[in-house]
């Protein structure tokens, strides 16, 4: 029987703070001494809630945060979240009041962007993005003519300057070339911004996985997103293995427990047929929670066992098979994510089984399932 927190609850999320802070430590003592640790909470923290989580690492030291809109960053300015918020993503300039008066940091997508900016008129911190490869937001590595030229533009505070790595999670020999391209261009366009006689601004280049597989490279800040929760995006290698520990666990009762006989069916489908008489459990959680659909044919924990999810997942409702678990009865705690007993579900393990990886398995976690914020 395992320790849960759920009370009343049909679905839950347990979001251990302990944990968190040790993955901060843990992770820090990879940095540079001068590095600063920029927590990215987008996505309500990768699903595990982006006030409570920055409020808490504000707790313990951590002053430089990272979000994916405008919204995400006025949110947690709303809620008292005190230090730097980044946006990572493109925000209309027409929108740059509120920048402003929120004192957030706008990175810049390309000159066109930054142009926009600055014609509105207010004074707006920004970060310049620089494509060196990804080709998603940034002005072209190779333009530093143009990347300097934001440095007359009067209403906008150059903060910061960085790239992303598009492949650093590859150990592959091709990838690794491909991530030491960009590295070098990066460099080479900072070089050619200080040539020109433009300040250079703080640096940064480094996330979860640049910091586990180049954690030589100096910069001024690191970004890190999903390893801050204890979890890598998929099974895999590293260059540099530290002990993450998975913050979050995802639980939920068994609503009830009925018995079918061998040739019956479960779920929409009827793509699962009993091939013995099997006791169902029922779980009141489905994809409308966040899980993926494709997880049929997955397990969940009860009891310390495994028990196989049958049938297709439902928009609220889950099946399992407890036969082999005779103790299963209505209010019996499955986890879907997590530890029971000596067993253990990861979430690179879910994410894999769903052909997926763990970010947007915990990103697209529902607002629906409850959270409880624990410090063991």
């Amino acid at each position: 029987m395992i320790t849960h927190y759920g009370s009343m609850e049909r679905a839950w999320a347990e979001i251990d703070l302990h944990k968190l802070e040790e993955n901060v430590k843990t992770i820090q003592n990879l940095l540079p001494k001068k590095c600063k640790f920029m927590a990215v909470v987008k996505a309500n923290a990768y699903g595990h809630g982006d006030v409570e989580t920055a409020a808490f690492l504000n707790k313990i030291g951590v002053e430089a945060f990272a979000v994916a809109t405008l919204e995400e960053g006025i949110h947690l300015r709303k809620c008292g979240i005190q230090g730097e918020i980044l946006i990572l993503g493109y925000t209309h300039a027409g929108r740059a009041r509120e920048l402003s008066q929120e004192e957030l940091i706008q990175t810049v997508v390309d000159r066109e962007h930054g142009e926009a900016l600055n014609k509105m008129g207010f004074p707006v911190k920004v970060h310049i993005k620089v494509d060196t490869g990804m080709h998603r937001l940034g002005e072209s590595y190779w333009d530093s003519k143009g990347i300097g030229k934001l440095f007359l533009l009067k209403n906008l505070m150059i903060q910061g300057i960085y790239t992303h790595l598009c492949v650093a999670d590859s150990k592959e020999e091709e990838d690794v070339a491909f991530t030491k391209r960009q590295i070098q261009h990066f460099y080479e366009t900072l070089r050619e911004i200080e040539k020109k006689g433009y300040p250079l601004p703080l640096v940064h280049i480094q996330s979860s996985y640049g910091v586990l597989n180049y954690p030589e490279l100096q910069c001024d800040y690191a970004r890190i997103g999903i390893a801050l929760y204890g979890v890598y995006s998929k099974e895999e290698e590293v260059k540099t293995p530290i002990e993450l520990k998975p913050i979050m666990a995802i639980r939920s009762r068994v609503a009830l427990v009925r018995k079918i006989k061998k040739g019956e069916s479960v779920s929409y489908g009827r793509n699962f047929t009993a091939k013995r008489d099997t006791k169902v459990a029922v779980l009141p959680i489905g994809y409308a929670d966040g899980l993926p659909r494709n997880m049929s044919g997955g397990q969940v924990l009860i009891d310390g066992k495994k028990a196989p999810i049958i049938g297709r997942i439902c928009m609220d409702q889950l099946m399992v098979d407890v036969t082999d678990i005779p103790d299963v009865q209505k209010d019996s705690v499955a986890t879907l994510i997590g530890k029971d007993g000596k067993e253990e579900r990861r979430a690179e393990e879910v994410a894999a089984n769903a052909g997926t990886i763990t970010n947007e398995l915990l990103s697209r976690l529902s607002t629906r399932i409850h959270r409880i914020y624990v410090d063991s």
